[in-house]
């Protein structure tokens, strides 16, 4: 039944909007993809969510329910979980990718719990340090995206790690974004050499002598506002940083959404005028909406793991669901492997510079 499919492990129990959310959104992308590519190993309460999947006939047609009796909640620590983790429905949906019984996972559970299991059970791809949280985010005109890493997963970074991502991350243009050789710069508080501190003044010198040896197209430093302006297509940082953008582009676009909202609702020349504009306005919610970007990728590892939001709805989910998708449709990991082999011998001089 599942043998020409694409199987995706499912933590139905996390995030805010518990399992309706989830069922939703996998029927969301179901409809999207009439069904027939993908299968779906969905982990949570089994009596509840077969009592649920009474709504979506055709998610039930296209899943098989498998029974998780605990729940890792947002507010649980790392540390109080891990050992206890065994028949939760997030860790049992990690170890079904690294079974082979799934090609990915997702989930919109808690975030460090996540990166947590998925690393300990999935392993780190060879010649990466460390993985990394990534997503696309909006930027200049069209349906223009940025590729922006690390996210969270991260917060102190050395130049060994900022390499890595830099490796991720234009694979991941490359691949998902079908971005040929994209434009890859490293954020720091202004373009200047000298600016920034040793680590991003080690990793700009190495990657600028070696400008033209490198697969993407490395530009030097960059500044936040660079992000949105179109300027680059893959933005390398720390967790730290990258995690403080993430969430000043979602305020962002709420921000713009509720101040156009509350304008709208004061003036009826201005609710004509939107009338006319219905197709711009369409484009714009589109463009900014953190739901069209919801899922964020654990690059770097053996399999594929993808967050969502905690409080995502199921058109949230679905994005993540195609996330997931569109990294088992590729051969992400392989092309991580061979392009991280390649840069070796540049990666090694990170080592040996004192």
């Amino acid at each position: 039944m599942t043998q020409d499919k694409k199987i995706i492990a499912i933590d139905a129990m996390g995030g805010d909007k518990g399992p309706a959310a989830v069922l939703g959104g996998i029927n969301q992308f179901l409809y999207a993809h009439d069904g027939t590519s993908f299968f779906f190993r969905i982990f949570g309460e089994e009596k509840r969510l077969r009592k649920m999947l009474a709504r979506f006939p055709r998610v039930a047609r296209n899943c098989v329910i498998i029974d998780a009796p605990d729940v890792i909640r947002g507010t649980d620590k790392i540390r109080d979980v891990v050992r206890h983790a065994q028949n939760t429905s997030m860790y049992m949906a990690i170890k079904d990718v690294r079974e082979g019984n799934a090609s990915a996972v997702v989930s919109a559970g808690n975030t460090g719990v996540l990166m947590s299991l998925s690393k300990l059970a999935l392993k780190t791809i060879d010649g990466i340090s460390r993985p990394a949280i990534t997503t696309m985010l909006p930027s200049g005109a069209g349906d223009s995206r940025v590729v922006v890493l690390d996210l969270g997963a991260n917060v102190q970074c050395d130049e060994t790690n900022l390499f890595d991502f830099a490796v991720l991350g234009s694979v991941y243009a490359e691949v998902i974004g079908k971005m040929s050789r994209p434009k890859l710069g490293v954020l720091n508080i202004g373009e200047e050499e000298t600016k920034g501190n040793e680590t991003l003044q080690r990793i700009n010198k190495l990657l600028t002598a070696h400008r033209d040896e490198l697969p993407y197209e490395y530009i030097g430093f960059v500044e936040a506002n660079d992000i949105s302006a179109g300027r680059v297509q893959v933005v390398v940082t720390d967790g730290f940083t990258g995690n403080i953008v993430l969430k000043t582009v979602e305020g962002t676009a709420k921000l713009i959404k509720r101040v156009i909202s509350e304008n709208m609702k004061k003036s009826w020349l201005a609710i004509i005028g939107a009338f006319f504009l219905v197709h711009v306005f369409k484009r714009l919610k589109h463009k900014i909406d953190p739901r069209s970007y919801a899922g964020a990728t654990f690059l770097g590892l053996r399999g594929f793991a993808v967050k969502t939001h905690g409080n995502s709805d199921a058109l949230a989910f679905a994005n993540a669901i195609q996330y997931a998708a569109d990294l088992t449709n590729n051969d992400f990991n392989e092309t991580i492997r061979a392009r991280a082999e390649s840069l070796t011998a540049i990666r090694s001089e990170l080592q040996t510079a004192e």
